[in-house]
C-alpha cells in the first residue's frame, strides 16, 4: 500500500504534469480531489459474520460487508443497522489496511443507524467532522465514498436530487426526512457517509432502488443531524428511548366522516388503545365496530384527535410525527371529537417497546 505522504506527492506530481502538456484541472475536479484526501482515511470497511441454518438446520456462517466513518478518536464508527444486524463477529479494515475487531455499542432501526467501537490506537484514527444538514438544497454537490463490491475507499459524485423522502428499512421500518442523490451508491457503500464540498458529513448511505443490485442514480442517505441527535444516546445505553402512546391510529378523510355524519372532516382516529398503554391511563377511548368505507376497513366509534399542543392534526400522520418528536415521560394536551363534543385530555407518554 503507498503511504499516504507518498500518494499526496504524486498526485501534486500528476497534476504539475498535466499542467506541463496543456492538461488542466477544473476548480470542481480539485475540490473532488480535496474532499477525498480529508475524508477517505476516516472510511472503514466493516466485514460483519452472521450464522444461518441451511435446508438441513445446519448453521452455517454467512459474511456481508458495509462501510462506516470514524467519529471520534475513541474509536466509534457510525454505520447503518442493517450492516451490523445479526452480526457474531464484526471487523472493521482502517485506511492503513490494519484489521480490528469491533464491538455493537448501539442500534436503531427504525434510523438504520448504529455505532460500532475498535479499540485501535489515537493516531490510526481519522475523524470525519459531521456537518448539518439543515439547510440543504437540491442540486447541491455531493460525494460518497464507500467500499462498494469490496472496493475500498471509492469516491462518487452526484448532487442532491430530492430531500423529505420517505423510504422503508430491510427491517420494515418508514424512515422519513431521507436524502436522495444521484451519487452512485452501490452494495458495500452502506453506511459510508455522504459529504459536501467541505469534507463534512451531511448523509449516511443507506440503500438504493434499482432492478439489477447495483446504482442507477437512485439512492437514498439518512440525514447527518438525525445521527447526531441519537448517536449519543446509542453511546451511552446502546438503544434510542422514543414516546409510545399506546394507541392504533387512523386516519380521518372527509369520505369517512360524511359516511359517519361527523361534525367535523378530518383528524386522527383512535381505533384501538393498549390495555394499561398511556392512552388508556389517559381515558382515550378506542374504536366499538368495523365498518367498510368504500374499499377501506376502518375501526370507528373512537375519540378522533384534531390538536395536539394547539397544533392542527389531519392525519394520524400529523399526530405519529408530533408524538415522535417528544420524550418518554412528555405531556401532550389532545383535543379530541367524541360523540359530537370536543374535549381535551391530558397524555403522558411512555417509552416504547424496544424493536429488534
Amino acid at each position: 500500500m503507498v503511504p499516504r505522504r507518498l500518494s499526496v506527492i504524486l498526485i501534486m506530481l500528476i497534476i504539475s504534469l498535466w499542467s506541463t502538456l496543456g492538461f488542466s484541472i477544473t476548480e470542481d475536479e480539485k475540490n473532488n480531489i480535496a474532499v477525498y484526501e480529508k475524508a477517505a482515511d476516516g472510511v472503514v470497511n466493516i466485514t460483519s459474520i452472521a450464522v444461518q441454518l441451511d435446508f438441513f438446520f445446519n448453521p452455517f456462517p454467512t459474511q456481508g460487508s458495509g462501510s462506516g466513518s470514524v467519529i471520534d478518536l475513541k474509536g466509534h464508527i457510525l454505520t447503518n443497522h442493517h450492516v451490523v444486524a445479526n452480526a457474531q463477529k464484526l471487523e472493521v479494515t482502517l485506511a492503513d489496511g490494519s484489521k480490528w475487531p469491533a464491538k455493537l455499542v448501539g442500534s436503531d432501526p427504525d434510523n438504520d443507524l448504529a455505532v460500532i467501537k475498535i479499540d485501535a490506537p489515537r493516531e490510526k484514527l481519522k475523524v470525519i467532522p459531521m456537518g448539518d444538514s439543515r439547510n440543504l438544497r437540491i442540486g447541491q454537490k455531493v460525494l460518497a465514498i464507500g467500499n462498494p463490491f469490496g472496493l475500498e475507499r471509492t469516491l462518487t459524485t452526484g448532487v442532491i436530487s430530492s430531500l423529505g423522502r420517505t423510504i422503508r428499512s430491510d427491517a420494515g421500518y418508514l424512515i422519513e426526512d431521507v436524502i436522495q442523490t444521484d451519487a452512485a451508491i452501490n452494495p458495500g457503500n452502506s453506511g459510508g457517509p455522504l459529504l459536501n464540498s467541505e469534507g463534512e458529513i451531511i448523509g449516511i448511505n443507506t440503500a438504493i432502488i434499482s432492478p439489477s443490485g447495483g446504482s442507477v442514480g437512485i439512492g437514498f442517505a439518512i440525514p447527518v443531524n438525525t445521527a447526531k441527535r441519537i448517536v449519543p444516546e446509542l453511546i451511552s445505553k446502546g438503544y434510542v428511548s422514543y414516546p409510545y402512546i399506546g394507541a392504533t391510529i387512523q386516519s380521518l378523510i372527509p369520505e369517512i366522516a360524511q359516511f359517519l355524519k361527523l361534525k367535523i372532516d378530518r383528524g386522527a382516529m383512535i381505533a384501538e388503545v393498549v390495555k394499561g398503554g398511556p392512552a388508556d391511563k389517559a381515558g382515550l377511548k378506542g374504536g366499538t365496530q368495523r365498518v367498510q368505507v368504500g374499499n377501506m376497513i376502518v375501526i370507528v366509534g373512537g375519540d378522533v384527535v384534531v390538536k395536539a399542543d394547539q397544533q392542527d392534526v389531519k392525519t394520524h400522520d400529523d399526530l405519529i410525527r408530533y408524538i415522535r418528536e417528544k420524550r418518554p415521560g412528555d405531556i401532550i394536551l389532545l383535543k379530541v371529537y367524541r360523540k359530537g363534543d370536543f374535549k381535551e385530555i391530558k397524555v403522558t407518554l411512555g417509552e416504547r417497546p424496544r424493536r429488534r
